[in-house]
């Protein structure tokens, strides 16, 4: 179904806004992981959930940086996840850069279930969002990957006016500057509405850029305007960390990356900041390594502790904590973990040692301002 822009200007988006909002009972029975504990810490505080139903997450990062795997990586989480196995699945690739092997990564269910998207402009993202939002009120989780590489129309036009203007020998025009953020400023507040009527997610993704602004202390911007980060209930840049490497055949192989997912905007704790980033590794033969980056959290912020006597080869061991008779190298210790089925029991561990680091940095004997 075609939707034509003028009807996408119809829309009133204030008083879409201004409607009764949809309560949420905040919980690991109704939001959704992003797939990682860590990154679920930093969104929520919560070490299961990081997606509240009804809301948009705009994901920034520099190339390579794993945006679409901690984008995709939702859509296996709600293949497990009760209150969203009916969530429809949808992912709008416009770089084509998603070429991984769906179905070992995500599962079979992501892979079978899946709707594929290549938008061209962002006029066509805002028509898919208006036909699945507003006409069919379906309940979706949406990525787009990315904002970056959609066209906008008018410019898509102004390009072909000043190629024929060019190979006829006439003076070429100039272009129309920021139609799109202009465009995204003009759409996204209704779609906030069509998202927390129907308790849907969509995940925005975008690139970094070198900022080139003379006295500007940021060493990186984004395109996309404002409004992206103004409607967004949380925003994440991505960096890539130190490599992952492994010895093979006499020679250091890289074999994933540490990604560090640095949240810059958060309406669900207001927590935001280098100390609060997640580090997360990424395996190329693997995918997002959860457990991994749990226990290096742990090891990091001596949750686990250290024994002075190390294993045969000098590796460093540790003793796990609240009465689990196991001590090993750090992927013993990963390994005890997933034989035992005990990831959960993991993530109350980091879970209560977040909340412990929490609570020492908040400000100490102060008399409450308001009762």
């Amino acid at each position: 179904m075609t939707i034509s822009d003028k009807k996408l200007k119809k829309i009133d988006s204030k008083k879409a806004l201004l409607k009764k909002r949809r309560k949420i009972i905040l919980g690991d029975d109704t939001c959704l992981s992003t797939g990682s504990t860590m990154l679920n810490l930093a969104y929520s505080d919560h070490p299961r959930y990081g997606f509240i139903p009804g809301n948009y997450y705009f994901l920034v990062g520099d190339s390579t940086s794993g945006k679409t795997w901690l984008s995709m990586t939702c859509f296996a989480e709600s293949r497990i996840h009760k209150a969203f196995a009916d969530y429809e699945l949808h992912f709008d690739d416009v770089e084509n850069g998603a070429l991984m092997d769906i179905a070992r990564f995500f599962g079979k269910k992501v892979a079978e279930e899946m709707i594929a998207h290549q938008s061209e402009t962002i006029q066509d993202f805002y028509r898919n969002l208006y036909d699945l939002l507003v006409v069919k009120k379906k309940k979706i989780i949406y990525v787009l990957d990315s904002q970056d590489a959609l066209d906008e129309a008018a410019a898509k036009k102004k390009f072909q006016q000043q190629k024929n203007a060019a190979e006829k020998g006439q003076k070429e025009k100039g272009s129309y500057g920021m139609g799109k953020a202009k465009y995204h400023s003009e759409n996204i507040r209704w779609v906030m509405s069509g998202l927390r009527k129907t308790g849907s997610i969509l995940i925005i993704i975008g690139q970094t850029r070198d900022n080139v602004e003379m006295f500007s202390f940021e060493k990186k911007t984004r395109s996309g305007g404002k409004s992206l980060r103004f409607y967004a209930a949380v925003e994440t840049w991505t960096e890539c960390g130190k490599k992952i490497t492994k010895t093979v055949r006499g020679r250091e192989r890289p074999i994933g990356m540490n990604v560090i997912a640095q949240v810059k905007k958060n309406r669900i704790t207001g927590k935001i900041g280098k100390e609060r980033a997640a580090l997360i590794p990424i395996y190329n033969s693997y995918g997002i390594d959860d457990v991994g980056s749990m226990v290096d959290f742990m090891i990091a912020e001596s949750g686990f502790k250290l024994l002075k006597k190390k294993d045969e080869k000098n590796r460093k061991r540790y003793r796990l904590p609240e009465g689990i008779d196991f001590a090993g190298t750090r992927g013993e210790i990963i390994k005890f973990i997933e034989e035992n089925d005990a990831v959960s029991v993991l993530q109350d561990m980091v879970a209560k040692v977040w909340h412990e680091i929490e609570e020492e940095c908040k400000l100490v004997g102060r008399k409450r301002r308001y009762e």
